[in-house]
């Protein structure tokens, strides 16, 4: 199996145990002398054989993306890490941007704001944190589909 199928196995099985999860709550609790829609015991085990699997799917995963290199001494798990941080990078650079940005609320009663941060930077921060992080991602998703999954 490549790490790419597994990646997509492991999102299907945490969809799969939020569909469980939705399903069991609506046959947790019946009006008395009712039977549930569905048998909560077959839920939860069903649930049960879910967990089992996302967790050997992730121990492989993490297994897998510690051992491959991404770049010479740079591995799987490290690109993760940058790219994780470029997206947070981007998210606070714009938030900070749109905090600086006077709204156009302005009349004469008004008081006026200005920005202590260079909003034109930021922004420019951000989108160049955005690009990185594409970039980066494309080279991971590349890389997932070439890489065979490790036993954990």
């Amino acid at each position: 199996m490549k790490l790419a199928q597994a990646l997509a196995e492991r999102a299907a099985v945490q969809t799969r145990l939020g569909e469980l999860s939705g399903r069991l709550a609506s046959s947790a609790l019946v009006q008395e002398g009712e039977s549930p829609v569905e048998d909560p015991a077959g839920l939860l085990a069903e649930a049960e054989h879910c967990f089992e699997r996302l967790t050997w799917l992730v121990s492989a995963i993490n297994a897998t993306n510690a051992a491959t290199q991404f770049e010479p001494g740079v591995t799987v798990t490290d690109a993760i890490a940058r790219r994780d941080t470029l997206a947070r990078r981007r998210t606070f650079l714009a938030d900070a941007a749109s905090a600086a940005t006077p709204g156009n609320r302005m009349g004469r009663s008004e008081i006026k704001f200005v920005p202590t941060l260079d909003v034109a930077a930021l922004r420019k921060q951000a989108d160049d944190a955005a690009q990185a992080y594409r970039q980066l991602d494309d080279r991971l998703q590349g890389l997932n589909w070439s890489v065979d999954l490790q036993e954990p």
